[in-house]
């Protein structure tokens, strides 16, 4: 769902959808300057008559990232800082005499304290999508009639499915050029009931997209949270070029958390800027003046994918730390911080003894230098010689400084059984990596710490009396190589991507990152280049000229972890009656592999009950008020 506004200068547009010794700084007090030294942009913004500042996948992250460990400080501009820099980017349009529009391709919310941390009773984003009014993205569909799109989302009021906003706008640019716009949600299968998402290819054939797109405008602007990359935009993009061969198309896409951007035809462009405000995406288009007839030569596109943070900031404005700050932005920043304080976010459960992170060691390599430096693993060896069970309890007890190993082997054991009737009873609890969306770092670990690295209010389900030799071989085949088969075959992950798991095609973005650049530069030249580590962006398919980041990074070192985590093993006979517990997430795969590794009960949905009150979303606070004081 997109929203419009044809403003003086600015088309606005916001989409919804559906290492140190850490001394990390957890103030929500505005900072002046940067925590720590930032390497500034490598060169100047290059100008078109018309250009795009990009925005998508926020997901709450309004007042930066705010820890001191790289690369969160590149990430450290708050949405206050934001708004300064759009303030002067529409006087630089001003005094270049060209067009400037400001997009946002949607998901505003789960992701921080800030949008997910209301008091009982609240909505999600509710409270810090009022920001966005602030700036000339502006406003909701309330607010401006005609100016919210909702191309393929239909909610139903009083009986009948209407759209939620428009189906497209018609607007005009500060320079007189012609826009047709549409904005497109992906194949969405998880939405609210009482709405609706209509497929991307049927929406295309509908006669009021044929009506919408019959009229040759001086540009199609086409604002979707949808990847530019491996989903649907080609669908949208070529019925389009059955109708209109020549003219220029520009595409901003969302969804997949990357920074990528491609093109179809040397005439149009699609960009897609990343997630948590870690990016800003700027494009510029050197278009002919507005009524020109287009021709086939290839329009000259720029790109770039900006680090938010006031060096970057200050640097394309021309602007110093004394003057980027404008009133609007200053009230901004204090109305967030005003905010996180209203939601008690930086309430203290207790402090992390170390970093967790989600991608960045190995666990062999922990396994290892653990059994080195700590005596009382010198008896453990590999599982030829002991039972496996045995042996995989103690090498998950060396890997959790992973963060997806934190929340299964300690903290769902703890939070659980508080107050669990059921706390004695032998248990495993199983959840799916993915639910670990954000590292932890040492030191004061706060509400909205908590909600940053688990958003997702996700319940726990439990099948009880699974006898032990059944439920411990379910993680094992959960993560085998004929699971995996088994998922791609049935359509399980093209279903979990429909229901917005995106986690596994940003890893997979963040793997080939990493692989890419040992195999182009080594270890050696990486580190003599002495960068900062942050996104290094290859745009295999994107004929733009030069190098997409705006500064030069060294990528985040990338290890997988398994797609399926659990508990530490009880200690018990075979036939042992245990809880198998598990994320509701995962109800339906769980159910499938534990019924193909015995035969004495077909298990079903009736067999499953609620194991706990308590959220996955709360599950880190109540370990960290337990053990980390």
């Amino acid at each position: 769902m997109w929203f419009f506004q044809a403003l003086p200068l600015v088309f606005t547009g916001v989409a919804i959808a559906c290492n140190d010794e850490h001394a990390h700084s957890h103030s929500h007090v505005k900072r002046e300057f940067p925590s720590v030294p930032l390497t500034p942009p490598s060169r100047p913004l290059q100008w078109g008559s018309l250009n795009i500042i990009h925005t998508t996948d926020s997901h709450g992250w309004l007042l930066g990232h705010q820890k001191a460990s790289f690369p969160e400080p590149n990430y450290s501009g708050d949405f206050g800082d934001f708004a300064s820099f759009v303030a002067h980017m529409k006087v630089l349009a001003l005094e270049k005499d060209v067009d400037l529009l400001l997009v946002d391709s949607g998901d505003l919310h789960d992701g921080t304290g800030l949008s997910d941390g209301f008091p009982p009773g609240g909505v999600d984003g509710h409270a810090s999508n009022q920001f966005f009014k602030e700036l000339p993205y502006e406003n909701f569909a309330p607010h401006f009639p005609g100016r919210y799109l909702s191309s393929n989302v239909n909610i139903t009021v009083g009986g009948v499915s209407v759209p939620v906003g428009n189906r497209f706008a018609k607007f005009k640019t500060r320079k007189g050029r012609s826009v047709t716009s549409v904005g497109v949600l992906y194949d969405f299968t998880d939405n609210d009931v009482g709405t609706t998402v209509q497929f991307v290819a049927d929406m295309v054939q509908e006669e009021w997209f044929s009506a919408a797109i019959e009229d040759e405008p001086d540009l199609f602007l086409l604002v979707g949270h949808m990847p530019v990359r491996f989903d649907n935009w080609p669908l949208v993009y070529n019925a389009i070029r059955a109708v209109h061969p020549l003219t220029p198309i520009l595409i901003l896409g969302g969804h997949s958390h990357v920074r990528d951007c491609l093109q179809f035809d040397g005439r149009s462009i699609a960009l897609e800027s990343g997630r948590y405000m870690e990016t800003v995406g700027w494009m510029s288009a050197d278009l002919p003046p507005p009524g020109t007839r287009p021709n086939s030569e290839n329009i000259t596109f720029s790109r770039r994918y900006l680090d938010p943070n006031r060096v970057t900031y200050e640097f394309h404005t021309g602007q110093r730390n004394f003057s980027f700050d404008t009133v609007s932005g200053r009230s901004i920043t204090k109305g967030l911080e005003q905010l996180a304080v209203s939601f008690d976010l930086a309430f203290e459960y207790g402090v992390a003894p170390n970093d967790f992170l989600l991608s960045r060691f190995v666990l062999r390599v922990i396994y290892f230098q653990a059994e080195l430096s700590d005596t009382t693993s010198a008896h453990l060896t590999p599982p030829t010689t002991q039972s496996y069970h045995s042996w995989l309890r103690h090498m998950l007890f060396f890997t959790i400084n992973f963060a997806s190993q934190l929340i299964s082997l300690q903290a769902m054991p703890v939070a659980l059984t508080i107050n669990n009737t059921r706390a004695g009873n032998p248990h495993v609890m199983i959840t799916n990596s993915g639910e670990m969306r954000f590292d932890i770092f040492a030191g004061t670990f706060t509400k909205n710490d908590q909600l940053t690295a688990s958003p997702f209010a996700d319940s726990f389900l439990f099948i009880p009396d699974v006898p032990f030799s059944a439920a411990s071989a379910v993680l094992p085949a959960l993560n085998g190589p004929s699971a995996k088969k088994r998922r791609r075959d049935q359509g399980v992950e093209a279903e979990l991507w429909a229901r917005g798991y995106v986690e596994a095609r940003y890893r997979e973005w963040l793997e080939e990152m990493y692989q890419r650049d040992l195999q182009h530069r080594g270890e050696e030249r990486r580190a003599a280049e002495n960068l900062t580590l942050g996104y290094v962006t290859t745009d295999v398919r994107s004929h733009a000229p030069g190098v997409g980041d705006d500064v030069p990074h060294t990528p985040l070192p990338f290890f997988s972890s398994p797609g399926f985590i659990a508990s530490a093993l009880p200690d018990v006979a075979d036939d042992t009656p245990i809880d198998l517990v598990f994320i509701d997430f995962i109800e339906s795969e769980l159910l499938e592999t534990l019924n193909s590794l015995q035969t004495d009960k077909v298990y079903t949905t009736a067999d499953v009950s609620l194991y706990s009150d308590v959220l996955l979303s709360q599950a880190l606070g109540l370990y960290a008020q337990q053990v980390w004081n």
